[in-house]
Formats: C-alpha cells, structure tokens, sequence
C-alpha cells in the first residue's frame, strides 16, 4: 500500500468515531473495487483509561447491525504520530471544532493538509444520528475518490 491509497481518520480517542469510519470506508472500498484503504488514530496527547475495550460498543454494535465485521476490533486505540500523517494521502478530522486545536497544537507543519468534517462526540450527539452522519461522509468520499480515479 503506497501513500497514494491511504486515507487517515483522525478522533480524539480513536475508540468510536474514527474507527467506524475506518471500518466503514473499508468495507465500501472493497465492495466498488477502490484501491484505497484507511486507518485511524487519535489526536489526542494520551489515551483515554476509561474507554473500555479496543473499540466502543457503539461502533462494534453499529458495524454489527450493518453485517460487517471490523478487522481492527481487537486493536486497541493508537495515537497518531508524525509518520502516520505522512503515510497517508488524505487526512480526516471528525470535528472540527474539537480537534483543529489538537492537531494544530501537536502537528503544526502538516495541519494544512487535514480535511475536516462535523460529526460531535457522544456527549453532544447520540451514536445513531453520528455514526449515521459518518456513514453519509463516508459515502461521498468513496464517491469523490472514485470520480478522481476514472
């Protein structure tokens, strides 16, 4: 996989949002024969010791009820370094608001090449509205990525 095929989901904590995104870009890819692959990491400066599990019950329970399997649900949450924004062709925050500040603080001579989306945490948004939100933004970068490709 070269850096040409890679998109990066960025997430504070890298246990709900960023990883249905992954999951969920993935299994689309796959199914429209895109050449991409994604991966996730978290913006924040350490991880988070009241996350439970590698991956919140609400992405595990979402992917679920969509009948797909997540290949990272035994991953525990990673934080983004450096080389992990270099590896990747294109860069999605999942709020701006939340993690613009974050990756400013902590990757300020790549933090141009972040593209952000809208999509609150659990404390602001309830799981089915966001992850339904991040199913919508996901489809239309598959889109997006397949008009570049023709």
């Amino acid at each position: 996989m070269t850096k040409t095929d890679r998109v990066l989901f960025l997430c504070t904590g890298n246990y709900y949002r960023s990883r249905y995104a992954e999951e969920v870009f993935n299994h689309q890819a796959r199914l429209e024969g895109l050449g991409w692959h994604a991966f996730s990491r978290a913006v924040a400066e350490k991880l988070f010791p009241e996350n439970v599990g590698p991956m919140s019950p609400y992405t595990l329970n979402a992917l679920q009820a969509k009948g797909i399997t997540p290949e990272g649900a035994t991953r525990d949450p990673v934080l983004c370094t450096v080389d992990d924004l270099a590896e990747a062709a294109l860069v999605v925050a999942l709020k701006d608001a939340e993690h613009r500040p974050m990756i400013e603080r902590r990757f300020a001579d790549v933090a141009h090449r972040v593209e952000y989306w809208n999509v609150d945490d659990i404390e602001f948004l309830d799981p089915p509205t966001a992850l339904g939100k991040i199913d919508e933004l996901v489809g239309q970068l598959i889109g997006s990525l397949q008009s570049r490709s023709r």
